[in-house]
């Protein structure tokens, strides 16, 4: 078994290091702070030097394979938070449904109008309130509006060894490289807390828009993802290959939840990204919520761009299509709930598990 190397060295030199650090006080003002500035970027060579990937760590513990290992305290936070909160969600007798509105296209940013999938998004909670039930609002718009929030792309450990895949992922905060402000620990659990996840997303050229690629690929640790970073001494490919060439049951840690897709488009590729998404979806071994709350649609077909929110105002149907969707996703939850879900595999065995 042989690990495959021969890609191109990255590392900086101090020099290129420190003029690429200082790129982000661009601004004249930081003028003023030239010195402290010196100071704090010798400092951050110095840790990237180093490699400090994770600078706080703790013992693992007894829960770990390798109680003696030096964990990151921040991931350690991160897994005990998430392992809390799926227990709350499996006994909870009033399910939270998580609302992602996907467009990047925010009114506070360069495009200074809002998406019409934030609206869309918008008359799927309220939906879901009048039903009495409470939603989690995941606007992945924040990533191209707020300051410091960030996904960052998946580093595909999972092509490596899948054990070598954490979950949650392990990957961020780098702080050696600078990697930090990362959202994903947020979002796992908005995700691990909802009972059901309804997704609302535009087409971008044939595909989903680019934040909710960056999450989906970041989910990968979701789909058969490792909880225990001790068991592989953090990121060794060697032991990571060891334990998957043994047999790994591949961990569905999303198992289980419900979920609607609306796509919307203006001329093509809206059927081609529902069918993604609900493939992806159905991967991860999340329940369907039937025909009614799978959908994709065009708003203003061929219309000017200029006038969409106009043709989004005109469509009635559109907007009962999504609070159906929101209703069929609540009945599907209440059927996972209530156990008289029944599906159609139930005691079957998937033969190829990845």
């Amino acid at each position: 078994m042989k690990i495959r190397t021969g890609q191109p060295n990255v590392k900086l030199t101090e020099t290129e290091f420190k003029e690429r650090y200082l790129q982000q006080f661009y601004d004249p003002t930081f003028s003023s702070a030239e010195e402290e500035l010196k100071k704090i970027t010798h400092i951050a060579w110095q840790n990237y030097s180093a490699g400090r990937k994770a600078p706080l760590t703790e013992k693992a513990g007894p829960k770990f394979k390798n109680p003696d290992y030096d964990l990151s305290v921040e991931w350690k936070k991160a897994h005990k938070t998430l392992n809390k909160l799926e227990r709350d969600q499996k006994k909870s007798k009033k399910p939270v449904f998580l609302i992602i509105c996907a467009s990047p296209r925010n009114e506070h940013t360069c495009p200074s109008e809002l998406s019409k999938t934030f609206r869309l998004s918008k008359m799927a909670e309220k939906k879901i309130h009048a039903e009495g039930f409470q939603t989690e609002f995941l606007d992945l718009s924040r990533l191209t509006s707020e300051y410091g929030k960030k996904i960052y792309p998946c580093k595909a450990c999972v092509s490596t060894a899948m054990p070598l895949c954490h979950w949650p992922c392990s990957c961020y905060p780098n702080h050696s490289l600078g990697q930090t402000q990362d959202w994903m620990n947020e979002i796992y659990q908005m995700w691990v807390r909802a009972a059901g996840v309804m997704i609302i997303t535009p087409v971008h050229w044939y595909q989903s828009p680019s934040p909710l690629k960056l999450m989906m690929d970041r989910l990968v640790c979701a789909d058969g993802g490792n909880p225990d970073p001790t068991s592989t001494d953090g990121k060794d490919p060697k032991l990571a290959k060891q334990i998957e060439l043994k047999g790994w049951d591949y961990p569905k840690h999303l198992k289980g939840r419900a979920f609607s897709v609306i796509v919307h488009g203006d001329t093509t590729g809206d059927e081609n990204l529902r069918r993604s998404l609900v493939d992806w979806l159905h991967d991860l071994e999340l329940i369907d919520s039937g025909p009614l709350a799978t959908i994709n649609r065009y708003i203003g077909y061929y219309e000017p761009y200029a006038t969409s929110h106009d043709a989004l105002d005109k469509d009635v149907q559109i907007k009962e299509e999504v609070e159906l969707a929101a209703r069929a996703l609540v009945a599907r939850v209440k059927q996972i709930k209530n156990g008289t879900f029944k599906p159609a595999e139930r005691g079957l065995e998937e033969i190829r598990k990845k």
